[in-house]
């Protein structure tokens, strides 16, 4: 089973840039998006055998989320189900037999870290809402979740160390939530790959020279850590600032 990630930035601009010839390619069995920055109705995707599922933020251009999947889940739900988070379109989850999707785009904690409180809060609760899906099948969450664990997932850690996805506050609740029973899928593969990162800066040529971080993720439940066959970075895609990650399941 192949799993796709990509925050797009932007769909539309996205699919003027190849988006539908890289899925037709990839062929994933579950493709799942972030920061759409799309409502309801403001675009027609042809994507013939995919069910297609969409959260949208309440701000208009911002944030949001998608799921298209081969395979019709047993159910589908949108946020967390805490008002608090539930306005920006961050969180879809399908349900299937064996296991849960979750396909999450977390909040930047935003320049000066002025959003970190809020950032804090929403990693506390959503920790708690894996781990209670965790209690009941396995969890495969994918997504843009806005930190760069260790210093090996970005190019320049002694720079950005008090920076919006390099805090230490940030970094810690990656940690917590890896303790807390799950597996970052590329590290498991490549614990001391260097050089391997998903997002990079318009500015500054930063992809040309490939200072980047690596910020998008595919996070497993620890039981399924022998399901899993490889975990692979596109850095050759365009179309948007971040590259699709992508998981390979038994």
């Amino acid at each position: 089973m192949k799993l796709i990630s990509w925050n797009v930035n932007g769909l539309r601009a996205c699919v003027g840039k190849g988006f539908t010839d890289f899925v037709a390619a990839a062929d994933p069995d579950m493709l799942c998006l972030q920061e759409t920055k799309l409502q309801a109705g403001q675009i027609d995707l042809d994507l013939p055998g995919y069910h297609q599922f969409w959260n949208y933020a309440d701000k208009k251009g911002y944030s949001g989320t998608a799921i298209f999947t081969k395979a019709q889940p047993i159910a589908v739900t949108y946020g967390l189900g805490i008002d608090e988070h539930d306005h920006e379109g961050r969180v879809i989850t399908a349900e299937y037999d064996d296991f849960y999707l979750v396909c999450c785009y977390t909040p930047n904690a935003q320049d000066g870290l002025k959003r970190l409180d809020y950032r804090m809060q929403w990693e506390n609760d959503f920790r708690a809402y894996l781990c209670a899906l965790d209690g009941k099948k396995p969890v495969i969450l994918c997504g843009d979740l806005n930190v760069a664990h260790k210093e090996i997932d970005l190019k320049n850690p002694s720079s950005n160390r008090k920076n919006a996805g390099f805090s230490d506050e940030e970094r810690g609740k990656m940690t917590e939530l890896l303790g807390a029973g799950f597996v970052d899928s590329f590290r498991h593969f490549y614990p001391d790959l260097t050089g391997a990162y998903s997002w990079w800066s318009y500015r500054f040529n930063a992809r040309k020279n490939n200072a980047g971080w690596r910020i998008d993720y595919f996070i497993v439940s620890e039981r399924l850590r022998d399901r899993m066959e490889d975990a692979v970075i596109h850095s050759d895609v365009m179309g948007s600032d971040h590259c699709p990650v992508e998981l390979l399941l038994k």
